[in-house]
């Protein structure tokens, strides 16, 4: 393999997420991976604290995953879902039906988290034709959200903060509230829930759903918030008869501690949407799941089907890396193996509170998070971070650790002080 023409090829003729082509952040070519480690092109190792943007929850190229993708590209790799099903997505199915909350009856497979976003806001529309409220229109977010860069998943994200504002002018325009203050562990008072309470009153017969994160805001702010104000938005949506969807893509399959974000609430959804750690982080798959009422009231009314079908949908191999995957997590100690690296995370980032570019410190689960007063130069501080053999990839003022869940305390530790020995090196 000729390196330099790779990288030379990369730079001139392919797109990196939120990248120029005239000048092109550095990128690190990959040969293998391996359990926590990334082994570069020129022999370097890195320990990834990303998860490959959260999805790679038992780190790289496990045996039981390969053993299951290969047991199924050799009987049918991929399959139309129009007319056509195949046991791994009526098995996986099954097992998500069990999985989530009770009221959630009915799936729709999809290819991305995006795009689950994008059904999650379909069902709610032709929910409310078909229940003969066709103005309810319109949806209600949090600011700091994010929800995925497709154009109806980019017209709930922060106006704002977020990243999509050269499209305002094309998306559709929705309703904002600015998030609680209330943090994970503490009560939810009057002074938090009232922006959200107001909103939904004013808009109560145009709002189609209520969209949000359940209590961990990932790429928008990775800001955690209380389970209080969750459980209390539930009884708001039920008080005004307004739907209310979970984006649980980043929260799913154990990241803050439960299986999924909203059980610290004890809640549950009209509509879940899930992807990322689903398969594992091996293929993209995403589902957006909804109750009894919703699908029924879809399928009885004009044109008698829900108007989406993506050409991967269901795909085999993703359906078998996804039942893989979560076997894989049933099996294992995955709620102590959270509790350790919330612990390894809170004990290895505390020491970034005493550095004066901080003005925040943040863990939950197998999320860390420090809040710098700076944005961080992104092309410097990656750099940075390989030389110290780790992979991470912060964002606006954030640096952030979503490891694999298998990471072991002594690689933990070295993503910690590589975060606080990088951060106290900032000028």
């Amino acid at each position: 393999m000729d390196i330099e023409a790779l990288l030379e090829f990369d730079r001139a003729h392919l797109w990196h997420p939120y990248s120029s082509m005239e000048t092109p952040n550095p990128v690190y070519p990959v040969v293998s991976a391996h359990g926590v480690r990334l082994k570069l092109a020129d022999g370097r190792e890195l320990i990834d604290g990303m998860a490959s943007w959260w999805s790679a929850i038992h780190g790289y190229n496990h045996p039981v995953m390969n053993q299951a993708l290969t047991r199924q590209i050799d009987q049918v790799s991929h399959l139309m879902f129009g007319g056509l099903t195949h046991p791994a997505a009526v098995e996986l199915g099954r097992k998500l039906i069990d999985l989530t909350p009770a009221p959630l009856q009915t799936l729709f497979y999809s290819d991305s988290g995006s795009v689950a976003i994008e059904v999650a806001i379909k069902m709610a529309l032709q929910y409310w034709q078909a229940n003969k409220e066709p103005q309810r229109t319109q949806f209600l977010s949090l600011r700091g959200g994010y929800h995925g860069d497709t154009l109806g998943a980019m017209s709930i994200c922060d106006p704002v903060t977020g990243m999509h504002k050269l499209f305002s002018t094309v998306l559709n325009q929705q309703h904002f509230v600015e998030r609680p203050n209330c943090r994970f562990g503490q009560a939810c008072n009057e002074q938090d829930i009232a922006p959200i309470a107001t909103a939904l009153h004013e808009n109560q017969d145009t709002l189609a759903a209520v969209i949000l994160e359940p209590i961990v805001q990932g790429a928008g702010g990775m800001w955690f918030y209380s389970a209080d104000y969750l459980y209390k938005v539930r009884q708001l949506c039920d008080q005004h008869n307004i739907l209310l969807i979970f984006d649980e893509i980043a929260t799913g399959f154990g990241r803050t501690g439960r299986l999924f974000a909203c059980e610290h609430a004890d809640v549950s959804p009209d509509i879940m949407c899930i992807g990322k750690a689903l398969t594992g982080g091996y293929l993209s798959l995403a589902a957006t799941l909804s109750t009894r009422d919703i699908s029924n009231s879809i399928s009885r009314s004009e044109p008698g089907v829900f108007m989406h079908g993506p050409t991967f949908m269901g795909n085999p191999l993703a359906c078998s890396a996804a039942l893989a995957s979560i076997t894989l997590l049933q099996k294992s100690n995955w709620q102590a193996n959270i509790e350790a690296i919330e612990t390894g995370l809170r004990e290895g980032l505390a020491e970034c509170m005493d550095l004066p570019q901080v003005t925040d410190v943040r863990v939950l689960g197998a999320i860390g998070v420090v809040e710098l007063n700076q944005t961080v130069e992104m092309r410097s501080i990656t750099e940075r971070f390989v030389n110290a053999g780790v992979w991470l990839r912060p964002f606006g003022n954030l640096v952030y650790l979503m490891p694999p869940y298998v990471i072991n305390r002594d690689d933990l530790d070295t993503l910690t002080s590589a975060i606080s020995t990088t951060i106290g090196q900032l000028s």
